[in-house]
């Protein structure tokens, strides 16, 4: 199969229909009916097959040519899941024996949004036609357009796109209950359910909005990626452009996201906005205590209890501990271009700090300047002024070395085993002037030990971090 090219979507259709038991797993309870049978079983399949967190991919052999990129194997894993969850619902639904792979299509046309080739398809399929292959090709075509849509994605786009297709993929399954339970598509309530998964995304949408801007608000580059994302989702234009403004107060204005929830009534909302919000706070590996602040107000908001918050930040680690690849597949290459842009803001918030010390450093390196000049000019040098000469030396050594450390990664871990290798002070003496005013006391030793002296604080870093200090000093160096 050639993901692409005609007939990519029968291969998976026919397949899927070929290797379909006759009974769907997990099976429901048997004592009610098979509408409600069908419910059930969605709602527990969401979440066995990974859809709540995201598509998982698939151990297959590996098929002859080349290899397809992981994106795609992603999204064709996501297909044939959605298959054979039609062909469950069918089963459970007492849906009578028919054309199953037309079927398929026709509700792959509506998951697509071709609602009217949709129709086309259903027209044939009540008039027991043969259905022509440019319909197929039709829905193909759609639904290859969507996949293209994973590609790129940045950190926050990624949990965007993984609710997205979480909020379609349950559309899906709710189409194809009706679908089979009435044996036929009904054209306007096929719509109004694709209005309300809109209206989902678009909370979504914002509840990310105001995570991404929880700790600083997000700059100018992140703003147009959300933005980018946000058109991605293909809304209605009625709701887009409303979506749209309130993306860009955010930006400008904390959101009240307690408000912003308060009207969610279904449970099944209630959680599906919480695991996403603790989706995009996991993702890139770290949380910060801003986003720790942001998912307790949105829990109090959705009136989701502290206990069962705990429950579900375990079970969101825990799927992503065991599908740490799908993570990988997107978010590498963005938390990489991202990164960059943070480590700038927060080298910039440093050196606001430390404005003054740097100052003295250079002036004090300028006596060093004219003190080199005088040595190198054989003029000789009074006990003063050698002095001075080797411990701005050192500053200068130290400053140096420091910063092109610090712009190594691991470069901090790196600083400090060389700075208690050599029991020196790290901290040129302007800052260790601005440090003295700034000590923090030792931990609590345990009775009888004898406790070392206050250690001072070094670079004042952001409120989130803890402070660099200085390593403990036995003697000076030179």
């Amino acid at each position: 199969m050639d993901f692409g090219k005609a007939g990519w979507l029968s291969s998976i259709i026919e397949e899927a229909v070929a290797a379909h038991p006759p009974a769907p797993s997990p099976v429901p309870p048997g004592d009610r009916s098979g509408y409600a049978r069908a419910r059930a079983y969605l709602r527990q399949t969401l979440r066995v097959s990974g859809l709540l967190h995201g598509p998982v991919l698939e151990d297959r052999p590996a098929e002859a040519g080349a290899e397809p990129a992981a994106e795609t194997r992603l999204f064709l894993s996501l297909v044939r899941t959605l298959a054979r969850m039609a062909l469950d619902i069918a089963s459970l639904t007492g849906a009578p024996a028919g054309p199953r792979p037309e079927q398929l299509f026709l509700l792959f046309a509506v998951f697509s949004g071709e609602l009217e080739v949709a129709e086309a398809l259903d027209a044939r399929l009540q008039a027991k036609h043969e259905v022509p292959r440019r319909l197929h090709g039709k829905v193909e075509s759609a639904l290859a357009r969507r996949a293209l849509s994973l590609a790129g994605d940045p950190v926050y786009g990624l949990v965007l796109h993984n609710g997205a297709l979480y909020l379609d993929a349950q559309l899906f399954g709710r189409q194809a209950i009706a679908y089979f339970a009435r044996g036929r598509l009904g054209r306007r309530a096929a719509q109004r359910r694709s209005g309300l998964v809109a209206h989902q995304k678009a909370l979504l949408v914002q509840v990310l909005a105001g995570l991404s801007a929880a700790d600083h608000m997000p700059s100018y580059a992140s703003r147009r990626a959300i933005l980018r994302q946000v058109e991605g989702l293909m809304l209605p234009e009625s709701i887009a452009s409303g979506l749209r403004g309130a993306v860009k107060k955010s930006f400008e204005h904390r959101l009240d996201v307690r408000a912003r929830v308060a009207g969610v009534r279904s449970p099944d909302t209630r959680h599906f906005l919480l695991e996403q919000a603790l989706l995009a706070s996991l993702v890139d590996g770290q949380r910060s205590s801003g986003e720790r602040r942001f998912i307790r107000e949105l829990a109090e908001g959705l009136g989701v209890p502290e206990a069962e918050l705990h429950r579900l930040e375990l079970e969101t680690v825990g799927f992503y501990a065991s599908h740490r690849s799908v993570v990988d597949v997107f978010t590498a290459p963005a938390t990489a271009s991202l990164l960059g842009e943070d480590f700038i803001l927060r080298t910039q918030a440093v050196l606001e700090k430390n404005f003054q010390a740097l100052m003295q450093e250079a002036r004090e390196t300028g006596d060093l300047a004219v003190l080199l000049a005088k040595a190198v000019r054989g003029q000789k040098l009074t006990a003063d002024e050698r002095r001075r000469m080797r411990e701005q030396l050192i500053d200068v050594a130290k400053v140096i070395p420091a910063l092109a450390i610090f712009a190594a990664p691991g470069g901090l871990l790196l600083l400090l085993a060389v700075a208690k290798v050599l029991h020196i002070n790290l901290l040129p003496s302007a800052f260790q002037a601005l440090s003295a005013t700034t000590l923090v006391p030792v931990e609590t030793a345990p009775e009888g030990t004898p406790v070392p002296g206050p250690r001072a604080q070094a670079l004042a870093g952001p409120q989130d971090e803890a402070p660099l200090e200085a390593p403990a000093q036995s003697r000076r160096c030179g």
